[in-house]
């Protein structure tokens, strides 16, 4: 102004940036914003589309790691619920095969709920011939004999169905059902049992002479009541076992249709019974296997053959023979019942009782007898057929030249 010209200093202000109308370029690693009459250079990082997609795709990789851990988890519980269900419902095992009463309870034991009837072959005529002829003798004796061949089923019987008094001879299945319980789990064999007044029996054996309260094993009680024929022990494991009823019962499941017991040893009326059969078919199932384990089994027989009293079956057997047997003696009757085992590996059921008048020694001496004559029986060679002759044909002859027919 005033004539003068003055000179506009040139001042560089800070660039206006509007938002609206800012446009930024990625064309180039760097881009220029230019404004007023200064100028500057505004250095903006560039983005990188290739670290925005390398984010997004480790995002999309995590979210399936993590669904995948989510199936897996759930897979795993899943199973683990399965197997725990199987396991406790036991009705979910479809396929599997049931155990039988006994296996459930008794290993190695096979088929005690159903024992098997007693097979027979074809009676044994000369043997029972021989029998008859030998009870003929002796009147006023009526014998029950029941003899099985096992290897060929063949038998004897002689009024084999005929009920008698048992007397100690229904210590046999006492002594099996004991086994039974054994396996079963309900005894055990060091299990001590208690002395009880109301439980002495007079008699044989010697438990009945030890103070009230004294203790025995089972096992020990079990082997007193077969080897000395102890009344007491029978009448402790009677007791132990349920009582008279519940053996009964036991006795019928297993086919007895004449065993049972009425009371407590002594029974010197005879009011607990049997038969020669029963007997039979009774140790013929504790040789099968079918009412007890193996092991009890072999505890069962070996207690048998260590029986002390042996003047009725054994006097007639052979030398080398073995017998696991009870014997039973009272007034009116006197029996034995017998596993038999010869040299020659042949093994045969024995069972022979006679009824008696009081005390009659001739049955002692009969069954002797029939035992005798039945070992001799088995103990014959088997009979080979002689082989045939061999004859040579020859052609016939002309009786007048002696030359053959044409």
């Amino acid at each position: 102004m005033n004539g003068k010209t003055r000179s506009r200093s040139s001042v560089d202000l800070p660039p206006k940036v509007v938002a609206s109308r800012q446009k930024t370029s990625y064309a180039t690693p760097t881009s220029s914003l230019r404004q007023g009459t200064g100028s500057k250079t505004l250095k903006v990082p560039p983005r990188s589309p290739k670290r925005r997609s390398s984010n997004a795709r480790k995002k999309s990789n995590g979210l399936i790691v993590y669904i995948l851990r989510l199936l897996i988890l759930g897979v795993g519980i899943g199973a683990i619920a399965g197997t725990l269900i199987s396991v406790l419902n036991p009705a979910s095992r479809i396929g599997e095969d049931k155990p039988s009463i006994v296996a459930q309870t008794t290993p190695g034991i096979v088929n005690a709920a159903t024992p098997s009837a007693l097979k027979l072959n074809q009676e044994i005529a000369p043997l029972k011939t021989a029998v008859q002829q030998l009870a003929a003798k002796n009147t006023g004796l009526t014998p029950g004999v029941f003899f099985v061949d096992l290897d060929t089923n063949n038998y004897l019987d002689w009024n084999g169905s005929l009920t008698f008094a048992a007397a100690s001879t229904i210590k046999f299945p006492v002594l099996v059902a004991f086994f039974q319980d054994v396996d079963a789990g309900k005894i055990r064999l060091d299990e001590k049992l208690t002395l009880k007044k109301e439980l002495i029996g007079g008699g044989s054996g010697d438990m009945q002479y030890r103070p009230i309260g004294t203790k025995f094993t089972a096992l020990t009680t079990a082997a007193k009541m077969i080897i000395i024929s102890d009344n007491t022990a029978t009448n402790m494991l009677i007791a132990r076992m349920g009582g008279i009823a519940a053996l009964n019962e036991r006795f019928k499941s297993w086919g007895l249709g004449s065993t049972a017991i009425k009371n407590l040893l002594p029974d010197l009326q005879g009011t607990n019974t049997t038969s020669p059969k029963d007997l039979a078919h009774l140790m013929h199932l504790v040789d099968r296997g079918e009412l007890m384990s193996l092991r009890s089994r072999d505890r069962l027989l070996e207690i048998m053959r260590q029986t002390k009293t042996r003047t009725l079956l054994p006097p007639g057997l052979g030398e080398g023979a073995t017998i696991a047997h009870k014997t039973g003696d009272i007034g009116s009757m006197v029996g034995d019942v017998g596993l038999i085992d010869m040299p020659s590996g042949k093994r045969y059921v024995g069972v022979a009782m006679v009824k008696r008048p009081h005390n009659d020694n001739r049955a002692q001496e009969l069954i002797r007898q029939i035992s005798r004559s039945v070992y001799q029986y088995f103990n014959k060679p088997p009979v080979t057929p002689s082989p045939t002759p061999f004859v040579q044909a020859t052609s016939p002859q002309n009786p007048t030249n002696g030359q053959p027919r044409r």
